[in-house]
């Protein structure tokens, strides 16, 4: 069984309005899902993505009235994002500089040519030159962003862990990742970041691994990440759930999301992992959608909601 690459990465906002108007208007991505949280209805989830809500592209939302995040270790740091071509990162560079976005230069990170930036609550994003590769782009026609220029998924993904040993042991053991490289960590030449590859690899298969023991325990909050998502094929589902089940790994056995099967689990270092199905999309962000356990409360739920 192989992990085929990023599903989806889960974050927290403080502000849901704000937070639309970023992700929508200044990286020009498609609000493909509008929906609560199952577990806390009173909270957006909000799913972002390309044009047609392709898997690998997600980046979603839970809206929580949160302080922000203290970053440190045990956390997942930064999400990456794919683009085509070192023109695209320099047309990246300076919209970031007309629109007063936080960001840093462009810099080439383990081979690929990377820009980080920064939403307004301190979510450390980048924008990756992925070279075209991987699966072929579904620009959003009503983008602020010209096709040529818009994100086309997500990845690689970037964790921070104290010690390596037992979080490599599940990723490379248990999931099945394989450990290709390292380089030096942004901003810490003394710590090394490892590279482990899933499936079919590149950036959209990447999930980077960060060694720092010298830092703190990140506090959750606004500007953090929850989860991230990895995809598998539908039918393996029910084999994942067995070996999860079979090597007393403790996890949330099979939870039925409506939209796409998933299993939660924590790798060692206490970071949130998800494995998820494909899911068809067909409603794309312009209603809430409601799974049928939730559609009897919909007059309910989208009183207490706030307009986007």
């Amino acid at each position: 069984m192989q992990l085929t690459g990023i599903h989806h990465l889960t974050a927290v906002t403080g502000n849901a309005p704000r937070n639309h108007d970023f992700y929508t208007k200044t990286l020009g991505l498609r609000l493909v899902k509008k929906t609560v949280n199952q577990d806390d209805v009173s909270a957006y989830h909000l799913f972002y993505a390309d044009g047609r809500g392709s898997p690998g592209t997600d980046i979603t939302f839970f809206d929580w009235p949160v302080e922000r995040e203290q970053r440190g270790t045990h956390s997942i740091t930064r999400t990456a994002m794919r683009v085509a071509g070192a023109d695209t990162l320099a047309w990246w560079k300076q919209r970031f500089q007309d629109l007063g976005v936080a960001h840093a230069d462009i810099a080439e990170r383990d081979g690929r040519l990377t820009l980080d930036f920064e939403d307004f609550e301190g979510q450390r994003l980048s924008v990756v030159d992925d070279g075209g590769q991987g699966e072929a782009s579904h620009p959003w026609e009503r983008s602020p962003v010209p096709s040529e220029h818009q994100i086309r998924g997500l990845g690689p993904i970037t964790i921070s862990v104290p010690e390596l040993d037992y979080t490599d042991l599940v990723l490379t053991k248990i999931m099945n990742m394989s450990r290709v490289q390292d380089y030096a960590t942004p901003g810490d030449k003394e710590t090394r970041t490892h590279v482990y590859q899933m499936g079919p690899g590149g950036a959209a298969a990447e999930l980077h691994v960060s060694v720092e023991p010298n830092l703190p325990t990140a506090q959750p909050g606004a500007g953090g990440v929850h989860h991230v998502a990895f995809r598998i094929p539908d039918a393996d589902y029910k084999a994942w759930a067995e070996r999860l089940n079979h090597i007393r790994m403790p996890s949330s056995g099979p939870v039925v999301r409506f939209w796409f099967r998933s299993l939660y689990f924590r790798e060692p270092n206490g970071i949130l992992f998800e494995i998820a199905t494909d899911e068809p999309m067909d409603t794309l962000g312009e209603t809430l959608s409601l799974p049928p356990f939730l559609e009897s409360r919909r007059q309910q739920i989208e009183a207490g909601l706030q307009p986007l």
